[in-house]
């Protein structure tokens, strides 16, 4: 579509930005390096083909060259002086709008970095959970407390917590463990399932927030169970855990497949109670996977 706006400026309309310029040069048959662009709608593609938006720009040709309106010597000199100006003047703006461009750039650079820097100490608290948690099980030790009215303690305010969810959850569970270590925290209900997350995202974060508050308060570990995610979990691990286990046993050695979040937690568990006596720990690739080496401790 085209539509004269003035006498020396035209309108163009395409589905892409490179189609509307191909238009306008071909309208004025010339380079687009020859043509004073304004952009006037970007195009968009709308959803599902709806509210799409075509490119629409406005464009008309820069100044002619000083040597096609010679007509004296003194005319000469004026279009001279007139294009010097020209010139310094677009030279200069083309040098404040490289100086703008370029210092949008930064900030967006700068806005990018922080960004990322944010998003990988996020994501590094959740990844770093369970490593954190089996280091603190093995190597230090837990402070034991009178675990008289703990356990009604902390069903009465994680229950009274979640009531203000909008999940439909039966009453969670909570019990102290055999160990006198360890807090069993259940989740059931209709909506419990929402509270895993895709990929187990949710339930690496509940763990994660439940986990500081026992230990740091109770001195307790934890073990989260949400709408048998856990179970599952470990039915499945255990599993790929069976011939891992036989190999250690003939060979001595084994390093396992890629393992993520409570995975990582219940393989290391697993491996640390079949082999006390050899090394078994998490170990992280350069990608930031993790996976459990077994081996022989060295002299």
């Amino acid at each position: 579509m085209l539509k004269e706006f003035s006498k020396d400026s035209i309108v163009f309309e395409a589905k892409t930005l490179e189609e509307v310029y191909e238009k306008a040069t071909k309208s004025f048959s010339c380079s687009i390096t020859e043509l004073d662009i304004d952009i006037i709608q970007i195009p968009t593609k709308g959803i599902f083909g709806l509210f799409c938006k075509d490119a629409i720009i406005q464009a008309k040709l820069k100044l002619k060259k000083t040597t096609e309106v010679i007509n004296s010597k003194s005319e000469n000199i004026k279009t001279n002086e007139k294009n010097k100006k020209v010139k310094v003047e677009t030279l200069s703006s083309k040098l404040e709008e490289l100086k703008n461009e370029e210092q949008s750039s930064n900030d967006e650079k700068t806005k990018e970095e922080v960004f990322e820097v944010k998003q990988v100490k996020k994501e590094k608290i959740f990844e770093d959970f369970y490593d954190r948690k089996e280091q603190i099980l093995h190597e230090t030790p837990v402070v034991k407390k009178e675990n008289t009215g703990i356990e009604q303690e902390i069903k009465k305010e994680i229950n009274n917590l979640f009531s203000k969810l909008c999940y439909e959850i039966d009453e969670i569970q909570v019990k102290i463990l055999d160990d006198n270590e360890t807090i069993y925290i259940e989740f059931s209900g209709v909506d419990s399932a929402l509270l895993i997350g895709k990929e187990g995202y949710r339930y690496k974060a509940l763990s994660y927030i439940l986990f500081n508050w026992l230990h740091e308060k109770y001195g307790k570990m934890l073990k989260l169970e949400v709408a048998q995610f856990l179970e599952n979990q470990e039915k499945s691990i255990y599993a790929y855990l069976e011939p891992v286990i036989q190999t250690i046993k003939d060979e001595g050695f084994y390093k396992t497949k890629i393992l993520d979040g409570v995975l990582v937690h219940i393989a290391l568990t697993k491996l640390r109670d079949e082999f006390p006596d050899k090394y078994v720990a998490v170990k992280t690739t350069q990608k930031g996977d993790k996976y459990i080496l077994v081996n022989e401790y060295r002299n």
